[in-house]
């Protein structure tokens, strides 16, 4: 099976909306879609095997070098550039990303791949459009609860970081507050439970938050892989490769490439109520949903 067999081969098959299956054909495989990209390179690149700066080379030609004002398409300051000034630029190549995703999950399932390529670093994170209705129904929580348990190292090699990420948001912590957990902070309880407090925005302690068991055990499964910071002086709970305390746009990043992996999260259907179109899942989303209910102010 080829790469443009598999795409229609996989969206035919698929549980997404009709309208959905058509931008994703239009996107992967239309007159700038990134199969047809990769055919036309020189030497060609199978879009099977591509790396992720195969993708990000595709994404800055087709789509995004017009909105970068002459700058490369290399790294996180340009996804930030993006996101800030250009949003809704940012949210088409997130979308674009997110059928990527599902399309490397497709070949995989299928056999064709062992690994899918780790396309978190090329997601801009942007914010959801202001206004849009904040939280997950029943059925999108529960299926967030899956998607965190199948993230494991194929997706990632710090999969036990971002399960405790999107843990912490469910707990109702907001994305800004994630990435500055102080590990001076964490309290261990005799009846095995956790208790946090979290920083508030002057970086002292604030609420306090008693963990739920889930949580709690994606913290002790963290804790046994968590890198000495590379600072001594440093004691933010969650790090990065170069084992440094994360930027808020990262949080964004890994729940976007989290929901991406099903398509009841990645292709979100409209409001019951409304009938209007629901924006994708964003850490803020997870914050205001909770683990059962919307979490107390």
């Amino acid at each position: 099976m080829d790469a443009e067999e598999l795409l229609h081969t996989w969206l035919e098959n698929s549980v997404l909306r009709h309208s959905t299956r058509v931008e994703y054909t239009r996107e992967l495989a239309g007159p700038k879609g990134f199969l047809t990209w990769c055919v036309a390179q020189r030497p060609p690149v199978d879009a099977l095997t591509a790396r992720p700066q195969d993708i990000a080379a595709w994404a800055a030609q087709c789509h995004l070098n017009r909105y970068l004002d002459g700058r490369p398409f290399d790294g996180p300051d340009a996804l930030a550039y993006l996101a800030q000034k250009h949003p809704d630029a940012a949210r088409s190549h997130d979308r674009r990303i997110t059928a990527l995703t599902q399309y490397f999950e497709a070949a995989q399932e299928r056999g064709l791949i062992t690994l899918p390529p780790n396309l978190t670093v090329l997601r801009s994170g942007v914010p959801r459009p202001a206004g849009a209705k904040n939280r997950l129904t029943p059925m999108e929580r529960a299926t967030l609860f899956y998607c965190i348990g199948v993230w494991g190292p194929n997706h990632s090699r710090h999969y036990q970081r971002d399960r405790l990420a999107v843990y912490l948001l469910l707990e109702g912590l907001r994305p800004s507050q994630v990435v500055r957990v102080d590990t001076r902070h964490l309290y261990p309880q005799t009846d095995h439970t956790w208790e946090l407090r979290a920083p508030d925005d002057h970086e002292n302690t604030g609420k306090q938050f008693v963990l739920e068991p889930m949580t709690g055990a994606a913290l002790k499964e963290y804790l046994k892989v968590r890198p000495e910071p590379a600072d001594p002086g440093v004691h933010t709970l969650l790090l990065n490769h170069n084992r440094q305390p994360l930027q808020y746009q990262w949080v964004n990043k890994v729940v976007g490439q989290m929901a991406a992996t099903h398509p009841l999260l990645a292709d979100r259907q409209p409001d019951p109520e409304t009938g209007e179109a629901q924006p994708p899942v964003t850490a803020d989303t997870i914050a205001h949903t909770g683990y059962w209910d919307t979490p107390a102010s």
